[in-house]
């Protein structure tokens, strides 16, 4: 579990390892928000979390707000790289 409550951070795992996350934390209490954070190349795989779970197992979910950025990534040859990151932020309707 992440140090960060109600937080899902994508990486390389398959989809439904997420998908499952996002709908135990949703299931176990009251939680009633849930972010999906992702960088670099996980973003395509975050929204095919978000998506999955809306339209096939919550269907009462909504997209709340969708947050794009970018970070500055310190090298170790030196330098800096920039790396898009994306927070998708859903919301279980009662």
């Amino acid at each position: 579990m992440s140090k960060e409550p109600n937080t899902v951070f994508i990486g390389r795992k398959p989809v439904m390892n997420y998908v499952l996350a996002v709908i135990t934390l949703f299931g176990s209490g009251e939680t009633k928000q849930i972010t999906l954070k992702a960088r670099g190349q996980a973003i395509t795989t975050a929204v095919d979390v978000a998506e999955i779970t809306r339209r096939r197992f919550m269907e009462s979910l909504k997209v709340e707000k969708v947050i794009i950025d970018t970070e500055e990534i310190s090298m170790e040859e030196g330098g800096t790289r920039a790396v898009s990151t994306m927070e998708i932020i859903l919301s279980k309707s009662s």
